[in-house]
């Protein structure tokens, strides 16, 4: 199996690309061309920040121990909604279900208001 393995790796050759534009990559017979991107694919894939409030805001209200009339983009978790610390990490909790990725906690630790939740949400490329 590894004199097969050394043999098909003699002759395979991967030629990768850091430039994603087709024409930074020069036609070459017999390499497979790799285009790596990273930073490209990330691009572009953030949420618009009015739906991502509507979201925040939808999450915050439907939060059991929250009266939704003092829900606005501008409420403090304790201190216009009325919630404690542990409220406020099932507020972060039930955020990252809503937009199916995970705060780190030094990032959740901070999220103390419904601004600073759109404004995390809406500049992070994993939220959907």
């Amino acid at each position: 199996m590894a004199a097969a393995r050394s043999a098909l790796l003699k002759h395979l050759r991967v030629r990768v690309l850091p430039d994603l534009r087709p024409a930074a990559i020069p036609p070459v017979c017999g390499l497979l061309h790799l285009r790596r991107g990273f930073s490209e694919e990330v691009r572009g894939t953030f949420l618009d920040k009015s739906e991502v409030a509507d979201r925040v805001i939808t999450v915050v209200k439907n939060f059991q121990k929250v009266d939704p009339a003092k829900v606005t983009p501008n409420a403090h978790f304790s201190d216009d909604l009325g919630l404690d610390s542990l409220d406020a990490v099932e507020v972060v909790m039930a955020l990252e279900e809503e937009f199916g990725f995970e705060i780190p906690d030094s990032d959740a630790d901070k999220i103390n208001s419904i601004n600073l939740a759109i404004d995390f949400i809406s500049s992070h490329p994993r939220a959907k």
